[in-house]
């Protein structure tokens, strides 16, 4: 099995025939087991603990939203019981506004995630991705008419007869490579990163590309290096808003160092050592480290380093 990243492992099976019946989706929806993940201003409701979970909510707890117009999302089912997503963000502007808040605490989702188990972890991506995409979707790109949701939230379509179109979420493929030479592996930093931290490259696929022509062109171009041989490894949904990280081992054909001071403030070869060090630290700002273990990068230096 493949080795599972944060977001990653989601316990929902979709349901992705079934959502499109209508009649299915009302009965879902009164069903008495069923459970309504609220989020306001992308903020999961969670509760806090020992491990944080999902603060699901019954119906009754949304259904003011929901009579008011709320985004509704089908999430899915676990065991039989199926669970949505609500977008109670009309209600409020401020924090001290916010609604539901004798039900749970609103946690933005990178930090629940890292106070969270991993299946709430993927809940959580699945629901701000889809949240977000309707709350940036609601006129069609074609004619600028207004649209409207359909499939359980997993399409939207042009409210002018005339026009008709179609919109689906989307997904924006990222390469996110460690370039190694050896028992060296090549790492970099941009300016609004934080004190001491570096990061494996990373870049979004274009129209026409391979994920191996992606992060040779990726690499040349932040770094100045010439890729060689690449080799997929695992990926990870970031649901900032909704990217599929694809992480990579990238051989290096060349070693000598070019940045581009646009993408990149500094990019330097590391020793198997260091990479060893700086996964150990990377909760400690004093010292040079990598990005947290909720971020794929994390996980590829450590994949490196187990010889996978």
């Amino acid at each position: 099995m493949e080795f599972i990243n944060t977001f990653a492992g989601s316990p929902m099976n979709r349901m992705g025939n079934e959502r499109r019946d209508q009649d299915w989706l009302r009965g879902q929806m009164n069903e008495p087991d069923t459970a309504f993940l609220p989020m306001w201003q992308l903020r999961g409701l969670m509760m806090p603990g020992e491990t944080m979970r999902i603060g699901w909510c019954q119906k009754a707890d949304v259904q003011p939203f929901i009579s008011s117009g709320a985004n509704v999302v089908y999430l899915g089912q676990i065991k039989g019981s199926s669970h949505f997503a609500v977008d109670v963000s009309a209600t409020g502007s401020q924090k001290a506004d916010a609604p539901l808040q004798e039900l749970g605490k609103w946690i933005d989702v990178r930090s629940a995630a890292s106070a969270c188990d991993g299946a709430d972890a993927a809940i959580l991506a699945q629901t701000r991705s889809m949240l977000d995409w309707h709350a940036r979707h609601g006129f069609c790109s074609v004619c600028g008419q207004r649209s409207h949701m359909g499939e359980a939230g997993y399409s939207r379509k042009c409210s002018d007869e005339g026009c008709g179109a179609m919109h689906f979420p989307r997904t924006d493929p990222v390469t996110i490579m460690l370039v190694l030479d050896g028992e060296n592996c090549l790492l970099g930093r941009q300016k609004i990163f934080a004190a001491n931290s570096y990061s494996a490259l990373a870049g979004f696929m274009e129209p026409g590309e391979t994920i191996e022509e992606t992060v040779r062109r990726e690499v040349f171009e932040e770094a100045g290096i010439k890729v060689g041989e690449v080799r997929y490894v695992f990926s990870q949904p970031w649901p900032f808003p909704s990217s599929l990280m694809m992480g990579c081992f990238a051989e290096a054909e060349t070693t000598e160092i070019k940045i581009d001071p646009n993408e990149l403030e500094e990019a330097r070869w590391f020793t198997r050592s260091q990479i060893a060090d700086m996964v150990d630290s990377w909760q400690d700002q004093s010292k040079t480290r990598m990005p947290a273990p909720l971020a794929i990068a994390h996980q590829l230096a450590a994949a490196w380093l187990r010889g996978d």
